[in-house]
């Protein structure tokens, strides 16, 4: 599909002295037709199989959008959206920033991401004077789990042949905790932004890389934990797979410490998986380095009453804990129907 159909204005061409995720972030200011107002320079990504656009699209470009509008000493510290509609990637989208407060140690933004003229997601965000906590205070988090491994100096993510390259990569780390309750486990993973971030992008592109990524893999943990067939396509199609797809996703599975296809074809089915909301604490947003590896735990407390909730601790590789994500879901229950998004 044609760029003039999935953007306002005319995409330029790709910026080889930045980082992919710096492109595919990248927005267009629409300052002729009102104030604080921008849309997406690109056509954003659709995954494979999903109802709408990846949620990490819009939750980076409406941090990226309101960090447009503060001043360069204030950073932000706590992002707090709500995902309205699925958004559509064929439709350009329209960012509405509103300058809700603005105060000498903190301020407000509220960021609304319209579509045909409705609303598909609004955001609060809450930004903070550098330094405004004082001489003084009292420090404490909790450290990088102990025996982490870590990815190999030359690693790069194997892509399925004839699909694209996401601008992020993960390092799954293996688990093996078959008997350990749901309530217990836990996902380990790696993920950085491919290329060099760059430094024009300054921290806040590095802030928007790792709110993109934060929603990476977050919409499958009470899946994963669960061992439920969360795949686009149903067990009995298992036979039809290209081989190179079914030792592709044979591998995830044995990482991830679920068995093999063969092993979950009779586990129960996820009937639908979308993010209802999405929170980001950042602890550390000065230290935040995107396009370096970061170590990301997830977990779920929690999941009843058709919702789940999964919290998310991200780590820098020297240990500092970056920043604190929490989502809630509609938990994974068993359906007739396989996942829309795995």
């Amino acid at each position: 599909m044609s760029s003039s159909r999935t953007t306002l204005v005319k995409a330029p061409p790709v910026d080889e002295s930045k980082a992919p995720i710096e492109n595919a972030l990248e927005l267009t200011e629409l300052s002729i037709i009102g104030p604080d107002l921008f849309t997406n320079t690109r056509e954003l990504w659709h995954p494979p199989g999903a109802r709408g656009l990846y949620g990490g699209c819009i939750i980076a470009q409406t941090l990226a959008a309101a960090q447009r509008t503060v001043p360069p000493n204030f950073t932000v510290h706590s992002y707090h959206c709500f995902f309205v509609l699925a958004g559509d990637s064929s439709v350009p989208i329209l960012y509405h920033v509103e300058r809700v407060r603005e105060g000498r140690s903190f301020c407000t933004r509220t960021v609304q991401a319209r579509q045909r003229g409705h609303a598909i997601f609004t955001v609060t965000c809450s930004f903070t004077l550098d330094g405004s906590g004082g001489e003084k205070t009292v420090s404490h988090a909790v450290p990088l789990p102990e025996s982490v491994v870590v990815p190999p100096e030359d690693y790069e993510e194997p892509t399925l042949l004839g699909t694209e390259k996401s601008p992020f990569e993960h390092f799954k780390c293996p688990r093996n905790d078959f008997d350990v309750p749901p309530e217990k486990r836990k996902i380990w993973q790696w993920v950085r932004a491919r290329g060099k971030i760059s430094e024009e992008g300054g921290h806040q592109a590095h802030l928007s890389a790792l709110a993109y990524m934060s929603d990476s893999y977050f919409i499958g943990t009470v899946s994963r934990i669960h061992r439920l067939w969360r795949f686009p396509f149903q067990p009995a199609e298992l036979e039809h797979l290209e081989p190179e797809v079914r030792a592709h996703l044979n591998k995830l599975n044995d990482i991830e410490g679920s068995g093999s296809l063969e092993e979950m074809r009779d586990r129960p089915r996820v009937g639908m998986m979308v993010s209802l909301d999405h929170s980001i604490y950042f602890h550390n947003p000065k230290k935040v380095r995107a396009d370096e590896w970061m170590f990301t735990e997830m977990e779920s407390p929690w999941a009843d009453d058709g919702r789940g909730v999964v919290m998310q601790k991200i780590f820098s590789k020297d240990g500092t804990l970056l920043a604190t994500a929490i989502q809630e879901l509609p938990s994974s229950h068993p359906s007739g129907s396989s996942a829309a998004i795995y």
